[in-house]
């Protein structure tokens, strides 16, 4: 099958969606998303990844921030982007694709980096 780029916010939605349902399959990532209101949250990942991969103006929420008081594990960043990358290579194929993989990859560093220093103090 020949798989196509990510072109639009169409896309950037199906990548989430999929993404979210094989992570939420992850037994110690689960209760991590207990509460949260994937309906009404996934416009807020896709327009996060709009903006890093389209160049779509207009999110400017603090991402860390976020989830800065979520009961995150360091090694669930290594998880999430196991299955972040599978799911975009799984779905897309392109410049966009694998753009998506290193802005993952630097995220969950950065994420990760982060997340133990502030843990540790």
């Amino acid at each position: 099958m020949n798989k196509e780029d990510i072109k639009n916010r169409e896309d950037l939605e199906v990548l989430i969606n999929s993404f979210y349902n094989k992570l939420l399959q992850v037994d110690d990532i689960k209760p991590v998303f207990a509460g949260i209101d994937f309906p009404s949250h996934v416009p807020h990942i896709v327009a996060f990844w709009a903006f890093v991969l389209l160049d779509e103006e207009g999110y400017k929420t603090n991402v860390f921030d976020k989830h800065i008081n979520l009961p995150i594990k360091p090694h669930m960043f290594d998880v999430w982007l196991e299955i972040f990358n599978a799911t975009v290579d799984e779905l897309f194929s392109g410049e966009k694709a694998e753009m998506a993989k290193q802005r993952a990859t630097s995220l969950s560093y950065t994420f990760k980096s982060k997340w133990e220093k502030i843990k540790q103090a």
